[in-house]
């Protein structure tokens, strides 16, 4: 029987050695480590993550995963259900070493029906509902506190990756036409970072061209959150990014939708991107994120182009 140890961080500037500490102390012998690329989401669905599916497949009855905490490996209730309902199906174990999971046996089950114990689901619900309430706490208090800090003139954010010194060059360069994707190379930052650099030139330098098309309208349309989750896990390009960060959320129940305003031929792009919930591409089948990918192709399909003439 094998012991599998699960590693994850959400971004590229985190490290793995809170979590290494951890399972060091717990002393399990002969680790199988399965370690995700830095920066995976906990947006992304546990069962759509490389290592993780990896993890799955690699896997024997009888054998164990182990992690330092629960939401290292899911985000909320949903995702721990469908995780451990997989983890029973192939009788698999799984041990959490730290956090208020670390006293619970989650894959109890019962002795005929085989099912989740009723008190084990609650105690997952409560204890999960409990981390989102924290995270959407900290949420809140982060913008409180941006919005106080603007307040006395100061702007919160990152600061601007290109140089004071270097920002007059860059704009300069572009209205001689080089390409924002050149700058970016050149100076060694990211296109964003030029893109902000030169925000304010780009409609009267855009507007010179009279090739240039008559920018699109929108149409908005409500996206389920189980869908907008997988996108803000995707590598999506710079509108349909725009179209997800610039989305209203509306609570809906124990769940949301996002309700994003976007050209038609966005929301194609976007409803495209999604294609990995309806097919899972191997993965082990999610039934409530297939259901929210049709839910949102439909809505998708009934689309009208509002520019004259043009039709989905």
């Amino acid at each position: 029987m094998a012991n599998l140890v699960y590693k994850r961080v959400s971004t590229d500037q985190q490290s793995t050695a809170r979590q290494n500490l951890v399972l060091d102390e717990a002393g399990i012998e002969d680790p199988v480590v399965f370690e995700e690329d830095p920066g995976t989401s906990s947006r992304l669905h546990p069962l759509q993550r490389p290592k993780f599916r990896e993890l799955l497949t690699y896997a024997r009855p009888g054998d164990t995963v182990h992690i330092s905490e629960m939401f290292r490996l899911v985000r909320g209730t949903g995702h721990i259900l469908d995780v451990l309902d997989v983890l029973h199906r192939d009788q698999v174990a799984l041990r959490i070493h730290d956090g208020a999971f670390s006293a619970m046996d989650l894959t109890a089950r019962h002795p005929r029906t085989g099912e989740l114990l009723s008190t084990v689901k609650f105690m997952v619900q409560a204890l999960a509902a409990a981390g989102e309430l924290q995270r959407d706490l900290q949420r809140e208090l982060t913008y409180d506190g941006l919005r106080a800090a603007e307040a006395k003139g100061n702007k919160g954010g990152r600061r601007p990756a290109i140089p004071a010194g270097k920002t007059d060059d860059v704009r300069a360069t572009y209205l001689e036409g080089r390409s924002i994707a050149a700058l970016a190379r050149e100076h060694g930052v990211s296109r964003g970072a030029i893109r902000t650099a030169v925000a304010d030139l780009m409609p009267e330098h855009t507007a010179s061209h009279e090739d240039v098309p008559a920018p699109k309208l929108q149409v908005t349309l409500d996206m389920p959150g189980k869908v907008a989750d997988f996108l803000r896990a995707a590598d999506l390009d710079l509108a349909e990014r725009a179209a997800l960060d610039q989305g209203v959320t509306v609570r809906r129940g124990q769940g949301y939708t996002l309700r994003v305003s976007a050209a038609p031929a966005v929301h194609r792009q976007l409803l495209a991107r999604c294609q990995p919930l309806d097919s899972a591409l191997g993965a082990p089948a999610i039934p409530a994120q297939r259901k929210a990918r049709r839910e949102y192709a439909n809505r998708v399909s009934a689309l009208v182009d509002p520019r004259p003439g043009h039709h989905s």
